[in-house]
């Protein structure tokens, strides 16, 4: 088994380095003169880095671990941003969990895009918002008010989800819109967000396996609270964003607010935990800058944590649902990004997958990305370890890029549209190269930059973007400047061009590729390709 870290891993780890360095002067010293057993369980208490750490000072403890599968697995889980996944039916041993972990982090790498398994969707161009997520894709068209969820080559015990939910059967509300759709297989849940009358908004919480009410929900219905300082009629609902993550719901809304003759643009986030309440006091609202056409953007950092796009990236603490959420601290961005930013979301926790899995992704160790595609084209790959870091920090005081973003960063310029995805450490982004598209296999964990095995390119050097382009010109920047990062990565381009960047999902077993340009069938239908990894 892998034993929980110790309190006081760091006294241990400490004993353990002066017993090793002393050991090389006095043999059969100490902690070498237990037996294996002993070593291996006192050593396993230690973070992944202190293993290797002890290990490289002396030959004893090296071949402790060479000797040991259960050392071995806590460093390749630690090294690649993983944690154990709870399953007392999971009775693998420890080496095979080891050499699986092994072989699916390679395969990666060596994906054969050339091989793949079409999948056909129902699919209307200009209409259909697609996605996939938790082996499932979505597909939701606004227009027709027309919903589905279909599996995707999920194997048994596997729970799947199939529905179609043709028009006025999301909600049967009368004189009422659906403006938004969130599914979540994980928990069977469907999450449907409408505006009755034009005016008044809710959400509704279904079961995707049966129709009627989820079992788990507080309510059918949730209910939005009034934003502060303004009256009901004073407000009217632009646009809405409906997005969940566990216990959360979260829904996102740009609103034009009257006031007398003039109308401001204003934001508001307003959280849930659906399970116990339909109401909610946890809500963040604010004033969109009128010289930039900027909307609010959010993502879920793990259960209790938010990140949120407000002219820079603050976190803000979610656990206490029953006030608004907390402030925890501020970072700020080395240049103005106006129009539209993508946080592109994390859907690495496939609890479906999860309950079948050994491991799955450390929320305070992943990767984010942001897509600005003003004023220059361009991607920011983020390690989310820095938004867990904050002893000392005060959340009031803004933190300059030059002391948070360098060496936790990377930004690649992308002069045309790419597609890019996220899963844990990983990113799959295409990139353009005279007039073709390419696939980028990028891996940002530690162990896939100490140990690649021959496979890729390990980026270690710096990467330098100008940030003055010739539509972007402000007071804080001039010709001649540039931007610097550091984030190591291993990089591997896969063996396959397109004429147009499609679009890409990626999860722990497969990579999803969808070109909505793609010419339909008869039917009507467009494929999505599968490829196993």
């Amino acid at each position: 088994m892998i034993y929980p870290i110790s309190p006081g891993y760091l006294s241990i780890s400490s004993s353990i380095k002066r017993v090793t360095v002393d050991h090389e002067m006095k043999p059969n010293t100490g902690f070498l003169s237990l037996a294996e057993e002993l070593r291996v369980f006192i050593l396993s208490f230690l973070p992944y880095r202190d293993i290797l750490h002890c290990t490289s000072i002396c030959k004893a403890l090296r071949q402790t671990y060479l000797s040991s599968s259960e050392l071995q697995y806590i460093v390749e889980l630690g090294g690649q941003h993983l944690l154990p996944v709870s399953n007392t039916d999971n009775h693998t041993p420890i080496s095979e969990r080891l050499q699986l972990l092994r072989n699916k982090t390679h395969a990666w790498f060596k994906a054969d895009v050339n091989s793949f398994e079409s999948f056909p969707i129902p699919f209307k161009k200009c209409t259909t918002s697609v996605s996939v997520a938790n082996g499932h894709v979505y597909l939701w068209d606004q227009d027709d008010d027309t919903a589905r969820i279909i599996p995707l080559l999920l194997e048994p015990p596997q729970q799947t989800f199939q529905r179609y939910w043709s028009p006025g059967t999301l909600c049967s509300v009368p004189h009422s819109t659906n403006m938004d759709v969130f599914m979540d297989p994980a928990q069977d849940l469907i999450a449907v967000v409408y505006i009755v009358d034009h005016k008044t908004t809710y959400i509704d919480l279904k079961a995707l396996s049966v129709d009627g009410v989820h079992p788990r929900a507080a309510g059918q219905t949730m209910y939005l609270s009034g934003l502060p300082g303004h009256d009901d009629s004073e407000i009217h609902t632009v646009g809405l964003v409906l997005k969940g993550f566990g216990r959360h719901i979260a829904l996102q809304r740009s609103l034009s607010v009257e006031q007398g003759t003039s109308s401001d643009d204003m934001w508001q986030l307003q959280i849930w935990d659906w399970q116990h309440s339909t109401t909610s006091n946890s809500a963040l609202s604010g004033l969109m800058d009128p010289e930039y056409s900027t909307i609010f953007d959010f993502c879920f950092l793990g259960n209790n944590r938010l990140l949120a796009w407000i002219d820079d990236l603050r976190i803000y603490s979610i656990e206490d649902m029953s006030q608004t959420p907390q402030l925890l601290a501020c970072f700020l961005m080395p240049i103005p990004l106006d129009e539209t930013q993508f946080i592109l979301p994390m859907d690495d926790i496939h609890q479906i997958q999860a309950q079948q899995s050994m491991y799955t992704s450390d929320p305070a160790h992943r990767i984010l990305c942001i897509f600005a595609p003003r004023p220059a084209s361009r991607v920011f790959i983020i390690s989310t370890k820095v938004f867990f870091d904050l002893d000392g920090i005060a959340a009031a005081t803004p933190i300059p890029w030059e002391d948070w973003g360098p060496s936790n960063t990377r930004i690649f310029d992308q002069p045309h549209f790419c597609g890019v995805y996220v899963c844990g450490n990983r990113v799959l982004q295409s990139f353009c190269v005279l007039g073709e598209f390419k696939l980028h296999a990028m891996d940002f964990s530690p162990l896939a930059v100490m140990n690649r095995r021959g496979l890729g390119r390990v980026v270690k050097e710096p990467s330098t973007i100008d940030v003055t382009d010739q539509d972007f010109i402000c007071d804080d920047f001039r010709p001649g400047d540039t931007l610097t990062t550091f984030l190591p990565y291993v990089d591997v381009v896969l063996d396959r061009t397109f004429r147009g960047a499609p679009d890409i999902w990626i999860d722990e077993d497969r990579i999803y590729l969808f070109d909505p340009e793609e010419e339909q069938t008869v039917e009507g239908t467009s494929t999505i390709e599968i490829i196993d990894v």
